[in-house]
């Protein structure tokens, strides 16, 4: 399956250089004769005003002197376009994507496979020469949902150096083999790979990583269970395991908990892992402002419930 691009560049500028420090919302007041404050909000939510070349959204990004900024006389068009990653959110230190299930999100060196950082790399090299963007967190590359990039390497190093402080909420939503008998709960293991790279799961510690998985029954219908499930830690595996401890294997996971057999007659009926990130709540490692991004329950998961 191949991914294709559609990239429009605004060829028109107005430049502003900057002479002394200030708040980008303040400079364009200031500086751009005749504009009022709600023109200056929709030149930034429209995605026409630039910053060194970068597209800025946030009004009060801070400005130093020796920068230009930059207001496109066309309105800037969302200019990704991927079968695999729709465009949330994009700033100058951020970029927020829903991916498809089937996509890597990276591939280690010398993988030539499609994988989503790559789309982004593209995407930000297009906007500015010689940029790429950094990968904050994974998902699984069966699993679909809400995934967070940085546009800098220091952005980057801000997540984690300071996860736990900076990301507030982070949930999936899945469809689980069998009716669960606790509408809440917690499971709660180390979790370590073997030879294989197949992640396992120990109740004492036994040298892995320490991994939270907080779960809610919402649904029970047709021998499955619509569960949301709410990290405390985000462990590679580690809602797939949790969910293979509570011995309620996740639909289309093959790997952990399901047999070859249940595989082939019931734990893959809509031909994939029913597994979604459906929701991000962090705050702003640069501007401190709390962003929360959601994404609705496939409809797949929906249609097994009915």
């Amino acid at each position: 399956m191949s991914t294709y691009f559609d990239y429009k560049a605004a060829n028109h500028y107005t430049d502003y250089p900057v002479k002394e420090p200030a708040e980008l919302m303040q400079f364009l007041m200031n500086r751009v004769s005749g504009i009022s404050r709600t023109r200056a909000k929709e030149l930034l939510s429209q995605r026409m005003v630039y910053v060194d070349k970068e597209i800025v959204t946030q009004y009060n990004h801070p400005l130093k002197p020796g920068q230009l900024v930059q207001i496109s006389k066309n309105r800037h068009v969302h200019t990704l376009r991927s079968r695999w990653v729709r465009l949330v959110y994009e700033d100058a230190f951020i970029i927020v994507v829903e991916k498809k299930e089937g996509i890597l999100t990276n591939a280690l060196p010398g993988d030539r496979r499609e994988n989503v950082k790559a789309i982004l790399d593209e995407y930000v090299k297009r906007q500015s020469k010689g940029f790429s963007v950094h990968t904050v967190h994974r998902l699984d590359k069966g699993t679909s949902g809400i995934l967070l990039f940085a546009k800098r390497r220091d952005i980057q190093q801000i997540f984690t150096d300071n996860w736990k402080d900076i990301v507030i909420d982070r949930r999936y939503i899945a469809v689980v083999q069998g009716e669960m008998e606790k509408d809440s709960g917690t499971v709660t293991s180390w979790l370590t790979d073997n030879k294989m790279f197949v992640t396992y799961s120990s109740v004492i510690d036994n040298g892995g990583k320490y991994a939270i998985t907080n779960y809610r029954t919402l649904k029970r219908k047709n021998g499955y269970s619509l569960v949301e499930l709410k990290l405390e830690t985000g462990r590679k595996n580690q809602i797939r395991v949790h969910m293979q401890d509570l011995h309620h294997p996740i639909v289309g996971d093959y790997k952990y908990g399901s047999t070859v057999e249940d595989y082939a007659e019931r734990s893959n009926p809509v031909g994939r892992i029913c597994l979604h990130a459906f929701r991000l709540a962090f705050r702003h490692p640069i501007t401190g402002e709390f962003l929360k991004f959601e994404t609705p329950y496939p409809g797949a998961f929906t249609s097994l419930m009915k």
